[in-house]
């Protein structure tokens, strides 16, 4: 792998020291959650919206319905802009003009194709719910084609991304060390919790292996 060129797009203006255009790092923060927000312009208006995805190499794949806007807007502009953070920690300075957070953020560019194959389409549904739990997907009823005909599903190519990443401590101004103040950070951590089952399940039918991995990693 190599770094995304820089341009005028992708550049990180602010902080450019925590920037990276790593491709090999970016994959990896991509692939450490499953929620990104993506922004789109609907009647003039500028909007974002949280969104499930899925990565397959060099592309993510969303899906929602076809009455979706954020879908259709998308389509439209035939671009798309996607954004996704981790929170690792509170960062409590001396000051409160020194207050942070560490973080790893990616800001991808990338073109817009909707997925018509059925075969493709079903390849984006699996990418994204084993992106959300591993090998998850050989534990679901697939979708049928009712289901298949009233879910759109799209591709964005990740054209280009950068990634911002803060990974230290407290930066406080040096006359402030010997203030009485406490200063520190916070980690901060996702923690899944033990699964509850559906009561409506008939008896017998335990925790797939897929979840019971996904929450002990």
């Amino acid at each position: 792998m190599s770094d995304y060129n820089i341009s005028a797009l992708n550049k990180v203006t602010r902080g450019p020291k925590r920037a990276t255009y790593d491709q090999e790092q970016i994959y990896r923060i991509l692939d450490d959650t499953f929620l990104c927000h993506i922004a789109y312009i609907w009647q003039g208006q500028a909007l974002v919206i949280p969104t499930a995805y899925g990565r397959d190499g060099d592309k993510l794949y969303i899906h929602g319905s076809l009455k979706n806007r954020m879908m259709a807007c998308l389509l439209e502009a035939e671009k798309a802009c996607v954004s996704v953070t981790r929170l690792d920690g509170l960062v409590l300075a001396r000051s409160a003009f020194h207050h942070s957070a560490n973080y790893r953020s990616v800001n991808i560019f990338g073109s817009v194709r909707a997925v018509e194959d059925d075969t493709e389409k079903m390849h984006a549904l699996r990418y994204i719910i084993n992106h959300m739990v591993p090998d998850h997907w050989d534990h679901v009823r697939q979708p049928n084609d009712k289901e298949l005909r009233a879910t759109r599903v799209l591709e964005i190519s990740i054209d280009t991304a950068s990634a911002k990443i803060r990974a230290e401590g407290v930066v406080d101004d040096k006359e402030d060390h010997l203030l009485p103040l406490w200063a520190g950070v916070i980690p901060v951590t996702e923690v899944m919790e033990t699964p509850v089952s559906d009561p409506l399940l008939p008896p017998g039918i335990e925790i797939p292996g897929s979840v019971e991995k996904y929450v002990n990693r």
